[in-house]
Parts: structure tokens; C-alpha cells; sequence
């Protein structure tokens, strides 16, 4: 294959439908519903719905279905995204560059592996600066993360992806 040609993967169909991550119940005597968890927080729901109707690839529904995995005050990365998925970071990354659902289906959430905020909006930053990186250090800080004076997060990345 020459160089910078991709190729083309077999192994899945374009139009295949993606599955809504499923709610967990625990069935209890007089059919009462003890307790009731998700993958996806319950305010969530709507933006996988969103998702599962749009016309865009399985891969980029995937990921975008990931995205609402993660908790608001915490962050991810493109490496553990791409590990889950079986995939590369680079791929997730172009993913979440074509997100139309941002920032309700949130990659604003997603950091590179050095905790770096990386790129948003299909943009990286200058010297760690530029008006779209602003913007997703705005919507984290809202959320409650916390970011040192040298722009890298501070804390684990969540990584409990179901």
C-alpha cells in the first residue's frame, strides 16, 4: 500500500446501527425497582437519541456514544477513547472534530494523554493559546475541573467506560 493511503476497513458496516448503552435494573419481588444505574447519566438520553438518529458513521457514533459516559467535573483521553474502542487517538480525535451535538454530547471532555487540553473544534492551540482551546478551558472550568497555571489537568482521567 503507498504511503499516506488509508485503507479501507472490512470488518464493519457503514450504516450499522450503533446500540444505546443499556440501563441496568435490578428486578425485585412485586416487580419494584430497588435501584436503577447507568452507563449514561439519565439527563444524557436525549443526546443519544440525537446520536442513533443522525445519518454519520458507526465509528463516529461510537465515540460520540463514549462521550456521554463522562461525568461532568471529569475528563478523558484520546488514548484511553481509542484503547476502549479498539482504535487509534488520531481517529478519535477526527471523531470529535465532527461532533454537530457539541456541547451537549461533550467532547470538550476529552484531553490528550499528557493532560494538555489538546485540541477543539478540529483546532490545536498556539503556544497553548488560541480562541476555540479558551473555549474548552472555559466549559471544563464550568464544570469544575481543575487546570494548572501550566494549562494540564489536574486529576485521573476517568476511564470506567462501559
Amino acid at each position: 500500500m503507498a504511503v499516506g493511503m488509508k485503507r479501507k476497513r472490512t470488518d464493519e458496516a457503514v450504516d450499522a446501527p450503533v446500540p444505546l448503552p443499556q440501563k441496568l435494573t435490578n428486578a425485585a419481588p412485586n416487580h419494584v425497582l430497588i435501584k436503577e444505574s447507568s452507563a449514561v447519566p439519565e439527563a444524557m438520553e436525549p443526546q443519544l437519541r440525537r446520536i442513533a438518529a443522525s445519518d454519520r458513521t458507526s465509528f463516529e457514533k461510537k465515540v460520540w456514544n463514549l462521550l456521554c459516559q463522562i461525568p461532568r467535573g471529569h475528563v478523558s483521553t484520546y488514548g484511553l477513547l481509542s484503547a476502549h474502542l479498539g482504535s487509534s487517538p488520531r481517529a478519535v480525535g477526527n471523531a470529535l472534530r465532527r461532533n454537530p451535538f457539541a456541547p451537549e454530547v461533550p467532547c470538550h471532555r476529552v484531553v490528550a494523554t499528557n493532560k494538555t487540553l489538546g485540541g477543539f473544534k478540529g483546532k490545536w492551540p498556539k503556544d497553548g493559546e488560541g480562541i476555540t482551546i479558551d473555549e474548552k478551558r472555559r466549559l471544563l472550568r464550568g464544570e469544575g475541573v481543575k487546570i494548572d497555571d501550566k494549562g494540564r489537568v489536574l486529576g485521573t482521567p476517568w476511564a470506567a467506560f462501559v
